[in-house]
């Protein structure tokens, strides 16, 4: 399986570190898999223009359930789409804690994204307090079913798994860990509708990756890729985390 590594650039990055960024990217050689960044709305024409005929991938932080109407400050799947994007990030957990989103609301904003022709990554993960009471099996299986799209499949749905406490910490799951949480996110996925080709689905990990654990992480068994955040905005860390893919 060819794995994903995916840049989430937050609320960071101005015009040129973004052509930059982008535009250092882009001259570098072929990856052997694939890579999308992920910019903050505005940055996003900037970031396609730059990226060019390369074969990055663009993808937004966000995504309104609907596809227009009176929403203020929202952008719609369908507008990512027409302005080139592939990918968009839904039910990341700071957007589930600064802006109090459910597993209700992450669905059909995932949904929103399939109908757009997106491919959603969806983002799942247990707060240190959860995984303290030993409920991160639970809380992991109840929002993969209640965070997935009736209509997602391996093919056409990336899951991201980020256990909250290590985002932006420094803090990383072991590999153990994380074998264990992505092996039960496939397990889930199976019960799902269109969770047949379960074996084919690409499931991130996310939390404090960069260039000096990357291997380690991305060997680990069950893991896709990566979901990669403050490493994402440092062209050579990022480009590392890349060459680590196996």
């Amino acid at each position: 399986m060819k794995q994903l590594i995916a840049g989430n650039w937050k609320m960071n990055g101005s015009p040129a570190s973004a052509k930059a960024l982008a535009a250092g990217l882009a001259a570098k050689p072929g990856a052997k898999c694939d890579v999308v960044l992920c910019p903050p709305a505005p940055l996003l024409s900037l970031v396609v223009a730059a990226i060019g005929s390369s074969a990055l991938a663009l993808g937004a932080q966000d995504c309104h359930a609907n596809e227009k109407g009176a929403h203020t400050g929202d952008i719609s799947a369908v507008l990512l789409k027409e302005i080139g994007c592939a990918y968009v990030i839904v039910g990341h957990s700071e957007r589930r804690a600064d802006h109090g989103e459910t597993d209700a609301e992450v669905k059909a904003k995932a949904t929103a994204a399939l109908k757009a022709g997106l491919t959603p990554i969806v983002c799942v993960g247990e707060t240190e307090a959860q995984r303290e009471r030993g409920e991160t099996a639970s809380v992991i299986a109840r929002q993969v079913s209640g965070s997935l799209p009736d209509a997602a499949t391996a093919a056409n749905t990336v899951v991201a798994y980020e256990p909250v406490w290590a985002i932006g910490t420094g803090k990383t799951a072991t590999t153990a860990d994380i074998a264990v949480v992505h092996f039960n996110i496939r397990e889930v996925f199976k019960t799902l509708p269109g969770g047949s080709g379960a074996g084919a689905l690409r499931i991130l990990y996310g939390g404090s990756v960069k260039g000096s654990n990357a291997q380690a992480i991305l060997a680990t068994a069950g893991v896709n890729g990566a979901l990669v955040g403050g490493a994402s905005l440092d062209l050579e860390d990022f480009w590392r985390i890349i060459e680590a893919t196996p």
